[in-house]
């Protein structure tokens, strides 16, 4: 599975981007999804993640009521809509899907997707 993130960039505090990840390769087998962001500390925190089907979705607290996370498993795509953006929203932001299951089962991640939000 490969995973290809876009949509990142540069906004004022209080815009708006939308994130998008394409996955292509053994996508039949893609379970959940989610996004990741690396905090000052340098680890990747998660910011959202969604059931296969679509069906179900959890937040970090911080992001809670400004993002949402949805996917389209039809065009093989998960997306992360970002309302309010703050300053502390700020990162490099990775698109991650958990593949497979028992022991073939394996995490992938994308090269990541840069957000500058100004204050």
């Amino acid at each position: 599975v490969q995973l290809v993130e876009s949509g990142g960039g540069l906004v004022q505090a209080g815009g708006s981007l939308r994130l998008s990840c394409a996955a292509s390769g053994s996508t039949f087998s893609i379970n959940a999804m989610g996004w990741y962001r690396r905090d000052p500390g340098n680890q990747r925190v998660l910011v959202a993640v969604i059931t296969s089907d679509g069906g179900s979705t959890d937040y970090a607290a911080s992001v809670k009521g400004r993002f949402t996370i949805s996917r389209d498993n039809a065009r093989n795509t998960m997306y992360l809509q970002m309302n309010s953006l703050k300053p502390e929203d700020t990162a490099m932001y990775y698109c991650n899907a958990d593949v497979g299951s028992g022991r073939n089962r394996m995490m992938y991640w994308g090269q990541g997707t840069q957000v500058t939000v100004s204050s």
